[in-house]
């Protein structure tokens, strides 16, 4: 068994993240149970505050009883995650020590991983049948609006409702086409293993 705790910014990311984890410890090991609690969600601008990803984080392990591993699921939006990234994973480490920790940022967003894996997706959930995968999905800027701009004509894209459907569809392996999806997929895996 692996349990997660969590802690992303967006409303999607709430029920998307842990049908992610579930999905990728599934494909990796079968085998394990995934318990992935329900994540604390804070706004962008709190987490970055100085003390407001930290307690963040802190609460997402004492959600898990400090028992289990934290996941930080953030967008890099402009930002390099290679730059960010090992700063927030500092700022996870002070706070919850030796407890398993990954901090992984999407570069640009979330939904940069849905082009990485456009191939699965066409015609499902309303997007439509023609739908390819861009040569560099984390590129582009604004990837709710490229998943919007390809859906059927007037359907709606609202990360809250719609951004598990997919997540719940697209082929892991097409997303890992997304170096930041891959990061995810591969410290998920060192999680498992390890565990």
């Amino acid at each position: 068994m692996i349990r997660f705790g969590s802690v992303v910014e967006g409303h999607g990311e709430t029920r998307a993240l842990p049908l992610l984890l579930r999905r990728i410890v599934e494909s990796i090991d079968s085998t394990v149970h995934v318990e992935a609690l329900p994540p604390i969600r804070r706004p962008r601008t709190l987490l970055l505050k100085e003390g407001g990803l930290e307690a963040a984080v802190e609460a997402a392990a004492i959600k898990l009883g400090w028992s289990g591993s934290i996941i930080v699921l953030l967008d890099a939006d402009d930002d390099c995650p290679a730059n960010s990234g090992p700063e927030f994973y500092r700022r996870v480490k002070r706070a919850v020590g030796d407890l398993a920790s990954v901090v992984v940022l999407a570069n640009r967003e979330y939904e940069a991983w849905f082009p990485a894996a456009a191939n699965s997706l066409r015609g499902l959930r309303r997007l439509r049948n023609d739908v390819t995968a861009p040569a560099d999905p984390e590129a582009i800027r604004g990837a709710k609006e490229w998943v919007r701009a390809r859906m059927d004509a007037g359907a709606p894209y609202d990360p809250r409702i719609d951004q598990a459907r997919p997540t719940a569809l697209m082929d892991l392996q097409l997303a890992r086409g997304a170096p930041s999806f891959d990061r995810l997929y591969r410290k998920v895996e060192a999680l498992v293993r390890g565990a």
